[in-house]
């Protein structure tokens, strides 16, 4: 695997539906509204058949490390309400995977995400600082899977009392970028005093 491939798998277990998960899953555009910690803006390029495939989404995501990301995806398959596939390309090309399955009341998530990073900043540092970009996209998912459960509490409230006590979901971060800087600054040299050590040695 390549220093800029990644694949992830990640699991969210819900008190819902599969339904009700797949609707708001597959609502690309309402993404910024419940999940405004990863998506910042969508928009739909193109509109795809009656069951979605074939539609075209633009995105402008970000995760807590001060980096930005303008990609793209196409529906693939569509299997609602148990889940459906897409491929993405931009600053990052691969596909990615939903799955969901019925668990007596609540509904397990699954999403295979599996991805090739363009993005000159990611693949010129993914040599040095993969962990740390793998850590983002876990951040990324972790306050999805928070910002799910949240949607699925206003949903579910019986008044609009009770609705109004739901939290609003996690927004996006304000990092500065002099962390990542310091932090690639130090792989680079740590990675420098590696290769000396190897060649003293040799």
């Amino acid at each position: 695997m390549a220093s800029n491939d990644y694949h992830f798998i990640t699991h969210w277990r819900v008190k819902s539906t599969v339904k009700e998960v797949a609707d708001i899953l597959s609502d690309a555009l309402d993404l910024p509204r419940w999940w405004p910690s990863v998506y910042l803006d969508v928009q739909q390029l193109e509109k795809g058949d009656e069951r979605g495939v074939g539609r075209v989404i633009g995105l402008y995501t970000k995760g807590w490390l001060p980096y930005t990301l303008r990609w793209q995806f196409r529906v693939t398959e569509e299997h609602y309400p148990y889940g459906f596939s897409l491929e993405a390309w931009g600053d990052f090309n691969g596909r990615g995977i939903w799955t969901f399955e019925q668990d007596g009341e609540w509904a397990n998530v699954t999403y295979d995400w599996k991805i090739r990073a363009d993005k000159p900043l990611l693949r010129n540092l993914s040599f040095i600082m993969k962990p740390l970009f793998e850590a983002n996209h876990r951040w990324a998912m972790a306050k999805g899977g928070e910002s799910l459960r949240l949607e699925l509490a206003r949903r579910h409230a019986a008044t609009p009392e009770e609705r109004a006590l739901v939290p609003a979901p996690p927004p996006p971060t304000t990092t500065s970028p002099v962390p990542l800087l310091l932090g690639t600054a130090a792989a680079a040299l740590l990675g420098i005093r590696l290769v000396g050590r190897l060649f003293r040695t040799n």
